[in-house]
């Protein structure tokens, strides 16, 4: 039998603790948002069992997690003063990203490879019902931060499959059919613990579609990017 082993993630700090728990079997979980950074099933402990799916995340709070192939557990710390977070191993994303505007205030955390997986794309967004074309994909998870009312960036351009899970505070997923505010039509509503289906299209095993999309942070918020990079 194949021991839990724990790690720190990159972006672990005073701010918010981050531990990536592999092969985890009767793993307890004193408080925290759990992730499941997985193809399997979480399986949570008590007088019934639960099952938290593939990609998908909840809150623990004295929990055991009985079997689960890899997750991640997330705790902001409560100390004042959270956005002192950018001054450590953050980036403001305008040092990333060429096109983006100067006066947002939106944050990036190192990235931390998890490992890689077996993936159906199309089972991945729901377009298919069990995984029948699977290929590889490594597996990168980030956090983001941003204060209230921070308009994260009209976009549609990703490389890769995506969902998000909120980490702290409350936010958006939004919609929209141009790189407009006023075209938007479709939200989802992000609160801590909640991880969101994937927005993509895929047309092909090899080829996938994004609508135009952003987050928007209605309170301080940090949430967590899971990324699914297909491999070469």
């Amino acid at each position: 039998m194949t021991s839990t082993v724990e790690r720190a993630l990159a972006f672990s700090d005073e701010y918010v603790q981050a531990t990536l728990v592999t092969h985890a079997s009767n793993y307890r979980v004193a408080t925290g948002i759990v992730v499941n950074l997985s193809t399997e099933p979480m399986i949570i402990g008590g007088d019934v069992r639960g099952v938290v799916p593939p990609w998908k995340s909840t809150i623990l709070r004295d929990g055991i997690i009985e079997k689960a192939d890899q997750v991640a557990v997330f705790n902001v710390s409560d100390k004042p003063n959270l956005g002192g977070l950018v001054f450590g191993k953050w980036d403001w994303f305008g040092n990333l990203f060429a096109k983006f505007p100067r006066t947002t205030p939106l944050y990036v955390s190192r990235y931390d490879e998890v490992g890689d997986v077996q993936v159906d794309p199309y089972h991945f967004t729901h377009q298919a019902a069990s995984a029948m074309q699977k290929q590889r994909f490594d597996v990168k998870v980030k956090l983001w931060w941003a204060p209230p009312g921070t308009d994260c960036y009209i976009h549609n351009e990703h490389p890769f499959l995506e969902v998000h899970t909120q980490i702290h505070g409350s936010g958006r997923m939004q919609k929209f059919r141009s790189q407009d505010d006023a075209t938007l039509y479709e939200q989802v509503h992000m609160s801590p613990g909640l991880t969101h289906d994937s927005f993509a299209y895929v047309e092909s095993a090899q080829t996938w579609g994004y609508p135009w999309h952003r987050y928007f942070s209605d309170t301080d918020c940090i949430w967590l990017a899971i990324e699914l990079h297909p491999k070469n």
